[in-house]
């Protein structure tokens, strides 16, 4: 079984972000990390090989200047490949222009089933991958919190508000998987020097054939207008319990409509 995991590279979130102040966009330089919520698809990659005693897990990232440091991380953990387009006419892509370019490096790869996280820690979109399946003309179940080999597919417990459905799709698919699915496992040693001599394969626009108007900036179908500081959280209101505290409990859980 061969399956694909998108592996988006973001800026540290425990250092200091900084924004372009003319294209208000994330400035995107230096090591880049692998984004936690990518992890766990890394894991269930990782575990349904197993379950189908063999296989190869690729990674695939856009990212700037060739970073591959959180692609090593995942090679670590037990990925084989990666797959890496890195272009300075990428800069600014928009969530349907990151699926255009994945897709294009995707179409000559051979896979059973491709993995993304529900949405990334650096963008909340969570529209890029549906907008992958469709490109690729694939079936896609989003919000999985577990999945397993059934047949010749997958049998996928999809998260709802109210618990979750089981939906059994055919392969070759798609699932965005939420956090908390799997517990990722910890590069060990030798998978940190093994990673080193994994292969990464680079690709740029002119490799993938793309014009560079349909990509970046000028192909962008969206526009940060305004960048704000999160407003300060106000402190709460204190009750002095005098015997009748319950009371002005009631009130507030009225208020809330919670009861």
């Amino acid at each position: 079984m061969n399956v694909v995991v998108c592996a988006k590279q973001i800026p540290d979130p425990a250092a200091p972000g900084s924004f372009d102040p003319v294209t208000k966009t994330l400035v995107r330089e230096g090591k880049l990390i692998l984004d936690d919520s990518d992890s766990y698809g890394v894991e269930m990659a990782l575990q349904l090989i197993e379950q189908a005693s063999g296989g190869e897990v690729t990674l695939i990232s856009m990212a700037p200047k060739g970073e591959v440091s959180g692609l090593r991380t995942a090679l670590a953990m037990g990925a084989h490949r990666a797959i890496l387009i890195s272009d300075d006419a990428l800069a600014g892509s928009d969530a349907l222009s990151t699926a255009k370019v994945l897709s294009k490096a995707l179409s000559g790869e051979s896979f059973d089933l491709i993995l993304a996280a529900t949405e990334s820690t650096d963008g909340y979109t969570g529209t890029m991958p549906v907008q992958l399946a469709e490109l690729l003309g694939l079936p896609s179940v989003s919000f999985a919190r577990k999945v397993s080999l059934e047949g010749q597919g997958i049998r996928v417990e999809r998260q709802t508000e109210a618990g979750y459905d089981e939906v059994v799709c055919p392969l070759p698919a798609l699932v965005t998987v939420t956090a908390g699915v799997v517990e990722p496992r910890y590069p060990s040693f030798k998978g940190i020097m093994s990673a080193k001599s994994k292969p990464i394969k680079e690709l740029n626009l002119s490799d993938l054939g793309m014009d560079p108007k349909e990509v970046g900036f000028t192909g962008s179908r969206q526009e940060v207008v305004e960048i704000t500081e999160a407003p300060v959280r106000s402190s709460g209101e204190v009750v002095v319990d005098e015997g009748d505290a319950y009371l002005r409990i009631i009130e507030l859980l009225e208020q809330e409509k919670i009861v």
